[in-house]
């Protein structure tokens, strides 16, 4: 078995996956996360990640009505010579069987990133290269509190800044559970302290706009609380000022595992008990945490997750417009079910 433990997976894509491993599967629920490390994965292979006969980039669900496209791909030399990356993106088919095909043949000089949705254990993409020798299964799980320090140092550095401790800790507090709305404001915040050497915790106080714990949670709470009202309120205000919807999407994922997560671990406790200890639980939601703790059965919670990630995939392969309109309709259904659980 190949896949690969979450505490490995930050030293093992800076060092380099093995080259003669051509299959790399990154997946899991934090779709910010997985597309980072697909694209560090895909990019840092190969010469120039500019060059389009580097790096092919293939549609999921292409390959899926084209199996042997991948086959084709991973044998083709590129045009000057050297390595070659091909970079499938998430689709709703199965293009499990392109991916079994490649795997059963021989590829040299070149690596398939395969970008997954929150697979299941049964999925057979997952089982298929968690099973093969020829394959990594790199799985994407929302950042703790370590790995959010590691990704803020990481980030800053690579922008010739450092970090107060104080700071960082402030800042760590401020960042919700998607990596790509994470490292928008890791970025606003090293524009903000451009030149300037170091990052204090003024600075974090100035810029951060506390992904986690702002109105964006309004907006979450809203639909899990089930009003539709508020729901319709704050996303047309988050529309207004351009926030991506896959971001609100990515917050909504991340907030419905984490309901699920306290209920599954904390089966004997009262919702007051389990929403104490609710890492970071500002006290002005904590009232609403309890009531969704108490409404929430384990299994609408996975139902309710499965619905947002298809959404999150369906907003990506959507124009902006198109996008909107999905992620509003996918926390109004929310918002729906949330009303029928707390009658």
């Amino acid at each position: 078995m190949t896949a690969v433990k979450a505490g490995e997976i930050e030293g093992l894509i800076r060092r380099g996956p093995d080259p003669r491993i051509p299959v790399i599967l990154v997946y899991g629920p934090d779709t910010g996360l997985v597309t980072e490390r697909a694209k560090r994965l895909a990019e840092d292979f190969v010469a120039d990640a500019g060059d389009p006969f580097a790096l092919v980039k293939i549609d999921g669900d292409a390959l899926a009505s084209d199996p042997g496209r991948l086959c084709d791909e991973a044998g083709t030399l590129g045009l000057f010579g050297g390595r070659r990356a091909i970079w499938v993106r998430p689709g709703t088919r199965n293009y499990a069987p392109a991916v079994e095909a490649v795997l059963g043949m021989p590829v040299a000089d070149a690596r398939i990133v395969v970008e997954g949705g929150d697979l299941a254990k049964n999925n057979p993409l997952r089982v298929l290269c968690e099973r093969s020798p020829k394959a990594l299964a790199i799985p994407c799980y929302p950042d703790d509190e370590r790995a959010l320090a590691d990704l803020i140092d990481r980030t800053l550095q690579e922008r010739g800044l450092r970090i107060d401790r104080e700071a960082r800790e402030t800042l760590a507090r401020s960042l919700g559970g998607d990596r790509r709305a994470s490292l928008m404001e890791i970025d606003k915040l090293a524009l903000y302290a451009h030149g300037q050497g170091s990052v204090t915790l003024d600075d974090v106080e100035a810029v951060a706009s506390d992904v986690a714990a702002s109105v964006l949670n309004t907006l979450i709470d809203a639909a899990f609380d089930g009003r539709k009202a508020l729901v319709e309120r704050d996303y047309r205000r988050f529309r207004t000022e351009g926030l991506d919807p896959g971001i609100v999407l990515g917050a909504a994922l991340r907030h419905a595992l984490t309901l699920l997560a306290t209920r599954l671990d904390n089966p004997d406790k009262t919702p007051s008990m389990m929403a104490a200890g609710w890492r970071g639980l500002h006290f002005k939601r904590k009232a609403s945490i309890e009531a969704q703790l108490g409404a929430w059965a384990p299994g609408t919670l996975r139902q309710a997750a499965t619905a947002l990630q298809e959404a999150i995939l369906a907003c990506r392969r959507s124009d902006p417009e198109l996008a909107h309109a999905l992620a509003s309709a996918a926390l109004l259904r929310i918002a729906e079910a949330g009303a029928r659980r707390r009658r």
